[in-house]
């Protein structure tokens, strides 16, 4: 106990370590920092989009064609629900990472990350914040344009179901923000090493191909299949278009949610211990 001079106990001042308000009031504008710096490109947008709904009618065509071939059905895919999972997955595209690129790279070649790792912020849960901001941005011009498409002339069907829909949109949320919290970790391999473009090329080929953005999860052989099965890569692209298109309800959504949920928190505590371990070992381009 802190004792005046005149005997009686002193009042304990303000207490001035953050709290969840002020984490959450941060990190609020963080992540609308990235949603308006997403806004700035918007011929990006734009080619983005026309590059979207070209392959999304090539992917349509090819696996209905994979249907119809296989006699209406192809591992418990109707020609709807291939539809479905065509255009969901183009539409999901544009904001969720797939691609293995960040900004944060960049600043880790080049030693500007000292300059992020002398804030009073972590590094990154704010990284992600901004990412996901600018993610998220990336539906209104890429994603929602797709749908209507789809929905005009794609023959897609989306289910009314409230429940569904919301647990839906749920996963889609927990989709971005985990495929960014786990392009941070190969970002975060920059404090190790100089360069980080062939692991980013290496995580786009792998992640894209066990998320189910060529062809759905369900259909690789048994062993194919576990292997994807034991990567949080279905569970960024996979899962909500199985959840938004209604094809998982019930039971196995939760089951579905509590599955993206858990590689969450892997790819935050990875996170954390990367940036702790790099941060007495960062390596830059020159020394």
């Amino acid at each position: 106990m802190t004792v005046r001079h005149d005997g009686q106990p002193a009042q304990a001042g303000p207490d001035h370590s953050p709290t969840g308000a002020t984490w959450l009031r941060v990190h609020g504008r963080l992540l609308a920092a990235g949603w308006r710096r997403g806004s700035t490109y918007r011929a990006a947008a734009l080619g983005g989009l026309v590059a979207n709904a070209t392959f999304g009618f090539l992917k349509v065509s090819v696996l209905t064609a994979a249907v119809a071939a296989g006699g209406g059905e192809l591992a418990g895919y109707d020609t709807r629900a291939v539809i479905a999972y065509a255009w969901l997955s183009q539409a999901l595209l544009g904001s969720v990472n797939l691609f293995g690129r960040i900004d944060l790279a960049d600043r880790m070649r080049d030693g500007s990350v000292a300059v992020d790792l002398l804030r009073p912020l972590d590094l990154q849960t704010s990284t992600t914040a901004q990412e996901v901001g600018r993610a998220l941005f990336s539906l209104l011009p890429r994603g929602v344009p797709i749908l209507v498409l789809a929905l005009t002339v794609g023959g897609m069907r989306i289910p009314l179901d409230p429940a569904v829909l919301g647990a839906g949109l749920l996963s889609a949320l927990l989709a971005v923000v985990l495929s960014h919290l786990v392009v941070y970790l190969v970002a975060a391999t920059g404090f190790w090493t100089v360069e980080t473009r062939g692991l980013q090329v290496f995580y786009m080929v792998v992640a894209g191909f066990f998320a189910g953005l060529f062809v759905p999860v369900s259909i690789f052989p048994g062993r194919l299949f576990a292997l994807a099965q034991a990567t949080p890569f279905p569970s960024m692209l996979q899962t909500p278009v199985d959840l938004l298109s209604g094809r998982v309800v019930g039971a196995e959504a939760a089951l579905a949610l509590l599955t993206q949920l858990a590689w969450l928190a892997g790819a935050l505590v990875a996170g954390q211990l990367m940036t702790r371990a790099g941060r007495r070992r960062l390596e830059v381009q020159g020394g």
